[in-house]
C-alpha cells in the first residue's frame, strides 16, 4: 500500500458543505452497525465556526444517531483537515473519542465527496442524494485508491429510493450503536 502523503482539498467552501450527506459506501467500522441502512450524515454550521455533526443509521427500521462537533484541525490551514469529537457513551459527556475526517475530494458543485484520513483505516464516499451514477463512484474509488486505500474493504450502503426522514420513526436510544459496536451487542 502507498505510503504518500494524502492530497487533501484546499478552501474548502464549509457553508456550500453543510446540509445532509448520504453514505453511498463505507469501510466497516466498530463504530457503524453492519447492518444499518439509509446511513446518512447531517452538517450545520455554528455560530463560532464549528459544525454540528449528526449522523444517522436506520436498522430493523429504528433510527439510531449520535452527534458531534468538527472543528479545522489547523485554522491557519487551507486544507480540508477535520476533527470530529464524539462522546462515548453519549449520555456520559466525559470519553471524547476525536478522529479525523479529510475531505480527500469534492466536485465543483458540492454533489459528492470522498472522505478519509491519515490511517487510511477508515472511508467514505457520500453524495447528496441516496443513489450516486455508477460512472461517478466508480470514479472516487480510484481516486481512494490512487491515495493509498485497500478499495477492495468498500462496502456499499444499501440506501432507499425514499429514505425515512428521521424524527418520526421509532428510535433506539441516542448513540446505542456505538455502544453496541464497542461493547457489544
Amino acid at each position: 500500500m502507498s505510503e504518500k502523503t494524502m492530497e487533501v482539498v484546499k478552501n474548502l467552501d464549509i457553508k456550500r458543505y453543510m446540509g445532509r450527506w448520504y453514505e453511498i459506501a463505507s469501510f466497516p467500522s466498530r463504530f457503524q452497525p453492519k447492518d444499518g441502512k439509509d446511513t446518512r450524515a447531517t452538517y450545520t454550521l455554528n455560530e463560532d465556526g464549528t459544525v454540528k455533526v449528526l449522523n444517522e443509521t436506520f436498522v430493523d427500521g429504528k433510527r439510531s444517531y449520535i452527534e458531534g462537533t468538527a472543528y479545522k484541525a489547523d485554522p491557519k490551514s487551507d486544507e480540508a483537515k477535520l476533527k470530529v469529537k464524539f462522546y462515548v457513551p453519549p449520555f456520559l459527556p466525559i470519553i471524547p473519542v476525536v478522529g479525523d475526517y479529510w475531505v480527500l475530494y469534492i466536485d465543483d458543485d458540492y454533489r459528492y465527496a470522498l472522505i478519509g484520513q491519515p490511517s487510511r483505516k477508515y472511508l467514505w464516499i457520500l453524495s447528496r442524494t441516496p443513489h450516486l451514477d455508477e460512472e461517478i463512484y466508480n470514479q472516487l474509488v480510484e481516486k481512494a485508491k490512487e491515495e493509498g486505500y485497500d478499495v477492495s474493504k468498500l462496502h456499499k450502503t444499501p440506501q432507499s429510493d425514499t429514505p425515512p426522514e428521521g424524527e418520526d420513526t421509532p428510535q433506539d436510544t441516542k448513540g446505542i450503536w456505538w455502544i453496541k459496536s464497542i461493547f457489544g451487542k
